[in-house]
C-alpha cells in the first residue's frame, strides 16, 4: 500500500460528532453541495474530502483503491484530532466506508451508506463492464449510467450537469482504476459480522444497488444494521432528495449520542 496521503477536504459544523463525507465515482466532494446549506452543524462536524484522483487531488499519485482510502481517512483523522468518527459514504464511498471497519473497527461510530456497492463488489454483466469501463473517457458513457441508475426520469440539463462536472473533477487513469477496486475487490468476509451500527440507504429509482441487493448483502452481513428506502430517488439522493436523506441519516447518527436505536424502514 502507497504511504497515506492528505485528503484535502472542507470542515462544516463544530459539533462534538465528527463525520467523514465520501464522495463516489462520478463526482468529486461538491457531490455532497446540496446537502451542505441544512446539516445540522451544532450536533456534527462534518469533513467532505477528495480522493485520490478527484478535485482538489486530481493529480495525486496512488493505488487508487477503497484500501488506501481507508488508510488515507484514518491518517486524516489522525491530524484532525478525532479519536472517533463515523463515516457517510456514498456509492463507491460506501465501500471505503466498509473498509474502515477492518482498518479502525474501534474507531468508527456509525457507518451510513448511501447506494453504497457491497464489501462484495459489484458483479457488472460483461456489456456492463464495458459500458462503466469506457466511461473514462466516454462523456455519453457517464451520461447513460447516471441516467439508468436513476429511473431514466431526470432532466437531460442534470445529466449533462452531472456529466460535465464528472469530467471536469476526475482524471482519467485515476477513474479508470477506482473501477478495479470498488467494484471487483470481494473482502466481505474481513468485515462479516461486524458489530458497528450501519444504515444501508438506497433509492427505489436505482436498478443496481437496490434495497434488496443490501438486504441479501448489508443486512446479512452486519448485525446492527438497518435499511431505508428512498422512495423518490435513484442513486443521487443527494441531488434527488436532500431533505430526506439528511432527515434520515442524521436521525441514525444521532442515536449513538443518545446511547438508542432508531427505527428501520
Amino acid at each position: 500500500m502507497t504511504t497515506p496521503f492528505a485528503l484535502p477536504h472542507e470542515l462544516r459544523g463544530d459539533g462534538a460528532h465528527k463525520v467523514f463525507a465520501v464522495h463516489g465515482w462520478l463526482a468529486d466532494r461538491t457531490a455532497y453541495a446540496p446537502v451542505l446549506p441544512d446539516l445540522d452543524r451544532d450536533t456534527f462536524q462534518y469533513a467532505l474530502v477528495d480522493l485520490r484522483g478527484y478535485g482538489h487531488a486530481r493529480d495525486a499519485d496512488g493505488a487508487f483503491t477503497t484500501a488506501e482510502a481507508a488508510a488515507d481517512l484514518v491518517a486524516l483523522a489522525d491530524r484532525l484530532g478525532w479519536d472517533r468518527f463515523s463515516v457517510v459514504g456514498h456509492s463507491m464511498g460506501g465501500a471505503i466506508g466498509q473498509r474502515l471497519l477492518t482498518r479502525a473497527p474501534d474507531r468508527l461510530r456509525r457507518l451510513v451508506g448511501v447506494s453504497p456497492v457491497p464489501a462484495s463488489g459489484l458483479d457488472l454483466p460483461p456489456e456492463q463492464w464495458t459500458l462503466f469501463a469506457d466511461a473514462a473517457h466516454r462523456p455519453e458513457n457517464r451520461r447513460a449510467i447516471l441516467d439508468v441508475t436513476t429511473g431514466g426520469r431526470r432532466p437531460a440539463a442534470w445529466l449533462d450537469r452531472m456529466v460535465a462536472r464528472s469530467l471536469a473533477v476526475s482524471a482519467p487513469e485515476a477513474f479508470r482504476a477506482w473501477l478495479d477496486s470498488w467494484a471487483r475487490e470481494d473482502f466481505h468476509q474481513d468485515v462479516q459480522g461486524s458489530p458497528v451500527p450501519s444504515l444501508a440507504l438506497t433509492g427505489a429509482l436505482d436498478p443496481a444497488l437496490s434495497a434488496d441487493l443490501m438486504r441479501r448483502t448489508w443486512l446479512e452481513w452486519y448485525p446492527n444494521a438497518e435499511l431505508y428506502e428512498l422512495a423518490s430517488a435513484g442513486h443521487y439522493a443527494m441531488d434527488e432528495t436532500p431533505l430526506e436523506l439528511i432527515e434520515v441519516w442524521e436521525k441514525f447518527l444521532k442515536a449513538d449520542d443518545k446511547g438508542d436505536e432508531t427505527d428501520g424502514a
